[in-house]
């Protein structure tokens, strides 16, 4: 037996008008009666591997210790492998899920692949009446194991963890005087954060144009939301060292028209 965990940080697609997500808290507490499971979030879009890796990787470094099952699938029942990933040399967590770049990021954040295998021993699978419910028949159960303490060697086979498929994390990149950037994530108050930190624009000044499609707007720089003024378009340091573009209670990503995904250029503004 390997070492045994009683947290479980769960992250989905599912949504809750289905019964996906108590179906698989009823697994794991069938197997794993002890583990605490703690939704971080099961409002990913449908399909969107980018947006449940981003979401990932905001929450992994405040989670605690355990196991981390993440279930975003869109190749459910086909040739992706099903994995589970132990972090670092220690054992800490071990993260369960697809084998398709949802996970690599948040493993790399806290500490990078060790161990890996492949979910292949069928004895820690539940009896599938179809393939494509994974994080019922597959991913549950192998969490709840691990809670268990069965070791990662006995659920599957051992993989090459550099074989394991790596995130696509969009990086900022200068064009001249131009920084162009990319929309990571919009929240539920419409902030619309990018993929820039304050260093990256230090040479811009207080006041920056930001473009998009064919909109142009000039964002304040400011430390909190109350300070940014009735019309005008603040860029705010957000709780995860990001900047962001805000209104003051008010959706930014409404008045804006802008989503996950799509560019913005910033520079400094002429004259």
């Amino acid at each position: 037996m390997g070492r045994t965990y009683d947290t479980i940080s769960f992250l989905s697609d599912y949504g809750l008008a289905d019964e996906f997500v108590g179906v698989v808290h009823s697994v794991i507490r069938s197997i794993a009666p002890h583990a605490a499971v703690i939704d971080i979030s099961h409002e990913i879009p449908p399909h969107d591997v980018r947006a449940g890796s981003l979401t990932l990787v905001r929450a992994v470094q405040y989670l605690a210790p355990g196991v981390v099952l993440a279930v975003v699938d869109p190749g459910v029942g086909t040739a992706r492998r099903a994995v589970a990933i132990e972090v670092g040399d220690d054992g800490e967590e071990v993260f369960v899920g697809p084998d398709n770049g949802l996970m690599a990021a948040a493993v790399s954040m806290v500490g990078g692949a060790g161990r890996a295998v492949e979910l292949t021993n069928e004895a820690y699978h539940l009896p599938s009446p179809g393939p494509t419910f994974a994080g019922r028949d597959i991913f549950a159960p192998a969490a709840a194991q691990l809670c268990c303490g069965r070791d990662l060697s006995e659920l599957g086979t051992d993989i090459d963890p550099v074989t394991l498929t790596p995130g696509l994390v969009p990086l900022p990149r200068h064009e001249g005087d131009n920084l162009e950037i990319e929309v990571l994530w919009v929240d539920r108050f419409g902030n619309v954060q990018l993929n820039v930190g304050p260093d990256d624009v230090v040479d811009f000044g207080d006041r920056i144009t930001v473009r998009w499609g064919s909109q142009v707007r000039t964002a304040a720089r400011v430390g909190t939301f109350e300070e940014i003024a009735a019309g005008q378009l603040g860029l705010v340091v957000d709780s995860y060292g990001l900047l962001s573009l805000s209104l003051n209670r008010a959706s930014a990503a409404d008045e804006l028209g802008l989503a996950a995904g799509d560019g913005v250029t910033l520079h400094a503004p002429s004259g």
